[in-house]
């Protein structure tokens, strides 16, 4: 034992409520979970104060190096995630404009983004990445044997679409050769890839798995002319009604269709926001039993809509949405039919995030960070809606580590990493952008109150947020997946 956090309230999926226990370490593990642990000779000791003790937050969904170097990103957004009590960050990587701003194959692209995020991060991180040209098609074996990477994406909306509007050069944004194009036949030849991986490495089978942005291309460019033309709409509104919830549904039930044609079972649908989303995902399920889906949605979409988020830096993809759906999207959770929850950081600084005009939500970027909220959001207004604290674990760590391979992440147990996130269930205060570690100087969440803050940080043993600062230097490491107890 070299650490041990006496006096918590522990958090575990299998328990709707928490057991005060202490929690011994050793070598960045858990050795010892039970109440009046005696500490070894030499090891450090750390009062948890009887605050709620949950395992560190797997964060499944987010962007760095998006509109910021990566090297940046991986950096302070990193300390943002420490704040919040995540103490893994998978984020999504692809090549194209952005990012790295690079084409090419990903035997050259990913070992940079490897070495541009070495030693900089103070979270454990991996990468899911995006299949955009055939040849990437062919190098998913490879990625899932020399680097661990077994998550890969599908953007459904690019097809006549960019990241933040309409794209007449579709090559062009996505630095894909000519001649090809990222279309629903390409989805379906990235989805026999990823299965054709399944079948390569039985073992990994459960692991290696297809997410989706489901987004209807078609849909969106005619709404945004409808909304645009009639000129009646603004800000988050506006862009709500030109991205509408039956552009996700369609793109749902195509991508479900797809995965029953190529026998892959492994889906995850991303980012759900609306109440038409979910019921698309659901009537898919129930179509295609054998496709083993899973249902995500954001902190973002489950605390704001379009009149209580903080203006149009709330401005993302899919859009926030109306009060009737946030109410929607509540109501699958508490009844099971949505598997995790993330943040879908993506650190867009004020100077990058508006237009000349800050108040054309159509000029806006798209994306916000909030990787720091997510635990004390989902405490703050989970547990008063009636969501055991049990359960928010499952949501937030468990569920997400087990369908990525990171096996020994995501649960406060004997044989797990050390990660662990304090939270003082007891408390009062109101999101500032000022506030936070993160390099955006603004929030959506500006103003909301929460009753729910992270105190304590641990990756691994190593105690990186305390005292409302993030401590030492930066010891996050990349997983290569999937991860094996010792």
């Amino acid at each position: 034992m070299d650490l041990l956090i006496k006096n918590v309230r522990a958090v575990t999926p299998e328990n709707a409520e928490p057991v005060v226990a202490d929690i011994a370490v050793a070598d960045g593990q858990i050795v010892e979970i039970g109440p009046d642990l005696t500490p070894a000779e030499g090891a450090r000791v750390v009062d948890g104060g009887g605050r709620l003790a949950f395992p560190g937050v797997v964060d499944a969904h987010q962007h760095w190096g998006i509109y910021n170097p990566l090297g940046e990103d991986a950096s302070i957004e990193s300390r943002a995630n420490a704040q919040g009590g995540v103490t893994t960050g998978i984020t999504y990587m692809r090549t194209g404009q952005y990012y790295l701003n690079k084409g090419g194959e990903y035997a050259d692209f990913f070992p940079e983004v490897l070495a541009t995020t070495e030693g900089k991060s103070y979270v454990d991180y991996a990468f899911h990445l995006a299949p955009m040209m055939s040849k990437h098609i062919e190098e998913i074996p490879s990625l899932v044997s020399d680097h661990g990477v077994t998550s890969f994406k599908v953007f459904m909306f690019y097809g006549s679409h960019g990241l933040h509007g309409r794209s007449a050069d579709q090559n062009s944004f996505l630095m894909i050769p000519e001649g090809e194009r990222y279309d629903y036949a390409h989805f379906e030849f990235v989805m026999r890839g990823v299965q054709k991986a399944r079948e390569q490495f039985p073992d990994l089978a459960d692991e290696i798995s297809l997410s989706l942005h489901c987004e209807t291309a078609e849909i969106m460019a005619a709404y945004t002319k409808l909304v645009e033309d009639a000129g009646e709409l603004k800000g988050l509104e506006a862009y709500h009604a030109s991205r509408p919830p039956h552009s996700e549904g369609l793109a749902i039930s195509i991508a479900s269709y797809l995965a029953h044609e190529t026998g892959l079972p492994t889906i995850n649908l991303l980012h759900l926001t609306s109440r038409k989303a979910v019921d698309a995902a659901l009537r898919m399920a129930q179509a295609f039993p054998h496709i083993n889906f899973r249902r995500e949605v954001t902190v973002g979409h489950l605390l704001a809509d379009i009149h209580t988020a903080s203006g149009i830096g709330a401005k993302v993809n899919p859009p926030i949405r109306p009060r009737e759906d946030v109410e929607a999207l509540w109501e699958y959770l508490l009844d099971g039919k949505i598997d995790w929850v993330v943040s879908d950081h993506a650190c867009c600084k004020d100077e990058a995030k508006f237009g000349e005009d800050r108040d054309d939500v159509f000029v806006a970027k798209s994306g916000f960070g909030g990787a720091e909220y997510l635990l004390a959001g989902m405490v703050t207004e989970g547990t008063k809606r009636g969501l055991s604290v049990g359960r928010i674990a499952e949501l937030i760590a468990k569920n997400p580590a087990q369908r990525f391979g990171l096996r020994t992440k995501g649960q406060l147990a004997v044989g797990f990493d050390a990660d662990i996130a304090l939270v003082d269930d007891n408390v009062s205060w109101t999101v500032r952008a000022e506030d936070s570690e993160s390099a955006q100087e603004y929030t959506p969440f500006e103003g909301f109150d929460m009753t729910a803050k992270v105190t304590d940080t641990f990756v691994r043993g190593t105690h990186v947020f305390a005292d409302g600062q993030v401590q030492g230097e930066p010891t996050g490491q990349y997983l290569a997946r999937p991860l094996t107890r010792g």
